[in-house]
């Protein structure tokens, strides 16, 4: 009668580990799934001339036993036998490019006392990546045989299937000596069990904790024990020479994860994308600045005179061609990000700048939010989330609004439009080189920012990433499109209800005022120049005089003393104070303000753009637009964003330091610059 045994087939995902199992299985194979999961159950079996039959299960791909999501849970409880499956013995497969993190699971799996082999996969590709492994060396430091194998040549194969019978024949002890870790130091309690199932004795113990930043603290010094062990014995077996390596993966992988020409090529991979984006979005956007402004002009003259039309005129249209003017900037920005992130290049700039932000006292994972911050800062703030510890999370999060976010935008776009001149340095536009000078600013005051709050909130914790490089792929069209489409959508619906709501209550406030200042408006101008101006000269007048006494202009004559030294206006003041909803509503807010009472058919740049002040000169010069530029790449003009802060620290206090430091920080910068200009 044969002797039946279970093996677990255990790996990270994409290693080749069900490649392996249906090389070994043919075709004994059935397909179910777990009970009570969707997750599908594979199973195969061997049948051995020595009355060995063995049966073969494929588990799900898993990272660690240590389960955050369904996969692992089922690995974990296969593994701690608490379901109908005992493993008898494993085979843990890892791909050569990855040995370092397939080994987490690996020392695991072993510290659980299961028999096992490591197989380790891709063998065939070493030459091309130049990769050199010590095998018999790593086999006496890890105390396991070890396979080298190719699934795709179907190399080292037969081996392993003339050895899979002996893992049964082995004594335990022979396979297990010591345990990887230290559990105890970790746990800090006495644990009073020697045999080889401890570590089975420490996941239950960790189970059964239920305070959750416990637990993720012990998981966490659990990892950084076994990466030690591991880089130890890696550091004596493995050598990886790039400068040898002739793939194409290797020779592009050599340019763009250079430490010096690395992060040269993506500045001028940015700056390039924010050139084309004016470059090619000036026509639309000013096809449809002349659509909206027609729009308005051709609703004042076909409807009658009154409240209702000059609403419509003055305030819908106007405030939703505020929103629409900027889909092609926006469109085409998220185009060139999903391209770098569809072609694989968005890893290696992770992986390219991971130690860099370690200096200044972030998390490895901090990289994601910061990267994310430049769409959105909602969700890169959510996403701090898989950073271990508190301190560096809550740097992360308080840090991550400065990144040049898609809201800042058309702040910029419009102003430097009407301040940078469209000239040329070589081949490269100044308007585009200010836009990335912009964004290249956020990223400067977000790391001093965390290299100061990391001296002001000390934290031992020590943080790792885990970086899978993807291959590089020709980008599919057809997950750019869908990309553009679902954030642009975003911004119109989202944002777009904002301003609009916003420009319609602006609207009212500039159209209405208190007392007779505002009422009798045109018989105090006509009175104090007595005919000695042009009608044009005195409409603007009428206008400007009704404007600074309406509800608005009376809010803003407060704020005026405030913004003076920094170049504003009681206008920009309104607008300052308003697109605290939404950095977008500053635009909107302006051309809203500006068109209230406006019978001339000027666009939303030209509007902005004529505005003078009480002695003649220009509103919106180099001094002020510069000024006003470095206020928006510093303020925390979101108050979704101040909501999301709040929920995830769960303390109104963090989110009330973050907006006063980001504001003085953003008050003092533009007040610099602007006398330094002036």
């Amino acid at each position: 009668m044969k002797k039946k045994f279970n093996l677990l087939l255990l790996g990270n995902p994409n290693t080749g580990k069900s490649s392996l199992f249906n090389k070994l299985t043919g075709l004994n194979q059935k397909v179910g799934n777990f009970p009570g999961v969707t997750v599908e159950k594979k199973e195969g079996s061997i049948n051995f001339k020595n009355n060995y039959s063995v049966n073969v299960i494929d588990l799900p791909g898993a990272y660690s036993i240590n389960s955050s999501s369904p996969e692992e849970e089922i690995v974990s409880d296969i593994l701690l036998e608490k379901t109908e499956i005992s493993p008898d013995s494993a085979l843990v497969v890892s791909d050569i490019e990855n040995l370092k993190h397939n080994l987490l699971l690996f020392t695991q799996v072993k510290d659980l006392g299961i028999p096992l082999y490591l197989v380790i996969n891709m063998c065939d590709v070493m030459g091309k990546k130049g990769i050199t492994l010590d095998t018999s060396t790593l086999e006496e430091e890890l105390k396991t045989k070890i396979f080298s194998i190719s699934t795709r040549n179907s190399t080292g194969i037969e081996e392993l299937l003339d050895e899979i019978p002996k893992i049964f024949d082995s004594d335990i002890s022979t396979l297990v000596e010591n345990n990887f870790i230290d559990l105890e130091s970790i746990l800090k309690i006495k644990i009073e069990n020697n045999s080889s199932s401890l570590y089975r004795t420490w996941l239950s113990h960790i189970k059964k904790n239920q305070n959750l930043d416990d637990l993720k603290k012990i998981k966490h010094k659990e990892a950084v024990h076994r990466y030690r062990f591991i880089n130890s014995k890696l550091n004596k077996t493995l050598n990886i020479d790039r400068e040898k390596a002739y793939d194409l993966r290797s020779k592009l992988d050599n340019i763009f994860l250079h430490p010096l020409w690395g992060k040269i090529i993506f500045i001028s991979i940015l700056a390039l994308i924010f050139q084309t984006i004016f470059s090619w979005s000036n026509y639309p956007m000013d096809v449809i600045d002349e659509i909206f402004s027609y729009l308005s002009n051709y609703t004042k003259k076909v409807l009658p005179e009154g409240v209702f039309t000059r609403l419509l005129a003055e305030g819908i249209i106007t405030g939703i061609g505020g929103v629409i003017i900027f889909i092609p900037q926006i469109a085409f920005l998220f185009m060139f990000i999903s391209v770098l992130e569809e072609t694989g290049y968005m890893s290696r700039v992770v992986f390219l700048f991971d130690k860099s932000l370690k200096k200044y006292g972030l998390s490895g994972k901090s990289i994601i939010p910061l990267i994310s911050g430049v769409a959105c800062a909602i969700p890169a703030v959510m996403s701090t989330r898989n950073i271990d510890d508190w301190k560096q999370r809550l740097i992360t999060i308080l840090v991550t609004p400065f990144m040049t976010c898609s809201a800042r935008l058309p702040v910029y776009l419009i102003l430097i439009s009407i301040v940078i001149p469209d000239k040329f340095f070589f081949i490269f536009n100044y308007q585009g080189l200010t836009l990335l000078g912009l964004y290249l600013l956020g990223v400067l005051m977000a790391l001093i920012s965390a290299y100061v709050l990391s001296k002001a909130i000390e934290s031992k914790f020590e943080n790792h990433i885990m970086i899978e490089m993807p291959n590089y792929k020709i980008p599919v069209l057809k997950n750019v499109l869908f990309t553009v489409y679902s954030k642009t959508k975003s911004f119109v619906f989202e944002a777009g209800k904002i301003i609009l709501s916003i420009s319609i209550f602006l609207w009212l406030l500039a159209s209405n005022g208190p007392g007779d200042n505002f009422k009798y408006a045109e018989q105090i101008i006509m009175d104090k120049y007595d005919n000695k101006k042009n009608i044009n000269e005195l409409d603007y007048e009428i206008q400007s005089y009704r404007l600074e006494n309406s509800y608005i202009g009376i809010t803003g004559k407060v704020l005026e003393p405030i913004l003076n030294p920094l170049g504003y206006d009681w206008k920009i003041g309104i607008a300052i104070i308003t697109s605290f909803a939404a950095r977008e509503v500053f635009v909107g807010t302006l051309a809203t303000i500006f068109s209230v009472g406006s019978e001339n058919v000027d666009t939303i740049k030209e509007k902005i753009s004529y505005q003078r002040k009480p002695n003649g000169e220009l509103l919106f010069n180099l001094p002020t637009g510069v000024s006003l530029m470095v206020f928006y790449a510093f303020a925390l003009q979101c108050m979704s964003t101040i909501a999301i802060v709040k929920k995830e620290t769960n303390s109104w206090k963090w989110p009330v330091i973050q907006f006063t430091f980001m504001t003085s920080i953003a008050y003092i910068s533009a007040l610099i610059v602007y006398q330094y200009l002036s």
